[in-house]
């Protein structure tokens, strides 16, 4: 049996008023919050620091992390190839961002997987969850996007990375030749796995355990379901629920208040892009709480998605010792 986890009372008072004044907003009223899969509107307002209520000083800077993990999981099935520009589009200001806000955080690793296998990566890693160093198929870079800078050979961006916006575009330009069922969670999770992680393996040295880890899903689908006739089911999409992709999760990473996960997807019907409403990836990433960020799919651009993220993402950072 595991021992109950406690947090020191004044850290917990400072997490709450930073997440409070920073992200919640107006009124700092945790029951405003709607979560589970029919939480379609969840997302931080960029301008919630304003208004009535307690105020951080506009200088304030909390102690900063100093390792930042960033992974995007990017759908490449078929009808994904323009909104992977627009991710492509917004990066760089994203980066530039998380610079400005996290100050102290000098070391950065970034990463890419996709929704599928994917055979044009380099060899050995074309199972689903492998970080993508190499792209080909409809629509994507085609080129070979190393090596990654740095002292060691690698398969992720860091900022050493002196072209690091130029490479990125590299590798997030993954194409449109995955297949239909896409599996966001499965990406996800098998990145992040201790199997991937081994010395050898494809993703060896991206996550660290002391990092803040940033999780970007970018999908116009959602996860799909396992199909059951009453007496077997057969599994689709990434297999199983979204709680049960949050208790895998928390195998391989334990503590969530050191991890924000991100989600552009398809948030309601009748959308203008025709985006699937992702009502079991919206589920999976409000399990996240405070630490969960929505966004659009069908946004002409992601610039205030990633914007709208830096406050959250700053405090989340700030609760993780330096």
């Amino acid at each position: 049996m595991s021992r109950p986890r406690f947090i020191p009372t004044a850290r917990l008072a400072l997490r709450a008023l930073i997440v409070c004044v920073l992200v919640i907003g107006p009124g700092c009223n945790g029951d405003e919050r709607d979560l589970g899969a029919d939480a379609m509107s969840r997302s931080p307002n960029p301008g919630s620091d304003t208004g009535p209520g307690p105020r951080l000083p506009p200088d304030y800077m909390p102690p900063m992390c100093k390792k930042v993990d960033i992974l995007f999981v990017i759908d490449d099935s078929g009808s994904m190839a323009d909104n992977q520009l627009s991710l492509i589009r917004s990066f760089p200001g994203f980066v530039d961002g998380m610079r400005r806000r996290l100050a102290g955080a000098l070391d950065y690793h970034i990463g890419v997987v996709t929704s599928d296998d994917y055979y044009a990566n380099q060899s050995g890693c074309g199972k689903i969850g492998s970080l993508i160093t190499k792209t080909g198929g409809p629509k994507s870079s085609q080129k070979n996007c190393g090596p990654f800078g740095g002292s060691a050979a690698r398969r992720y961006l860091t900022n050493e990375d002196v072209d690091l916006k130029e490479r990125f575009a590299c590798v997030a330009q993954v194409g449109s030749g995955g297949a239909d069922d896409e599996r966001m969670a499965r990406g996800l999770l098998n990145a992040i796995s201790p199997t991937l992680a081994k010395k050898g393996a494809c993703n060896e040295g991206f996550l660290r355990p002391d990092s803040l880890l940033v999780v970007v899903l970018i999908t116009d689908e959602d996860d799909v379901p396992d199909g059951c006739d009453g007496m077997t089911c057969a599994s689709y999409g990434s297999g199983g629920t979204p709680d049960d992709w949050f208790a895998e999760f928390k195998k391989y990473r334990p503590s969530t208040d050191s991890v924000v996960v991100m989600s552009l997807l398809g948030r309601r019907g009748g959308n203008p892009c025709g985006a699937v409403p992702a009502s079991r990836l919206i589920r999976f990433t409000n399990l996240f709480t405070h630490n969960a960020h929505l966004g659009d799919i069908c946004d002409a651009s992601y610039d205030s998605f990633f914007e709208s993220a830096l406050p959250l993402i700053g405090s989340v950072c700030g609760m993780i010792p330096g």
